[in-house]
């Protein structure tokens, strides 16, 4: 983690709506905070993102946690461009929200 706050700045909390951002642990909620920047963000919101944590850890939150909010557009430009993470076989089911839930076990 590069950012020395423990809490998310304000003009974050249109983008983390679900949690008072005085309530967020920049280290310990850092998987809901990638993932809503990450769906939700725009250029500002990412560039914080970056600047908070690096992009290997993104990376790897990423594909190792999947999140089920993401628009089908914006699962793919997130993996293929934000990322660069293309030669990953990501399951957009775990992933897309208007996609059926998958329940089966598979790999990440």
């Amino acid at each position: 983690m590069k950012h020395k706050s423990v809490h998310p700045p304000k003009h974050l909390q249109g983008i983390l709506w679900s949690h008072d951002i005085h309530g967020l642990n920049i280290e310990e909620n850092k998987i809901y905070i990638i993932h809503q920047i990450l769906a939700y963000g725009s250029i500002n919101e990412w560039m914080w993102l970056f600047d908070t944590y690096s992009h290997r850890e993104v990376k790897k939150i990423f594909v190792s946690t999947p999140y089920k909010d993401y628009r089908s557009a914006r699962f793919n430009f997130v993996k293929n461009y934000l990322l660069d993470i293309e030669d990953h076989q990501l399951n957009p089911t775990r992933y897309v929200k208007n996609t059926p839930r998958d329940i089966r076990q598979t790999a990440y």
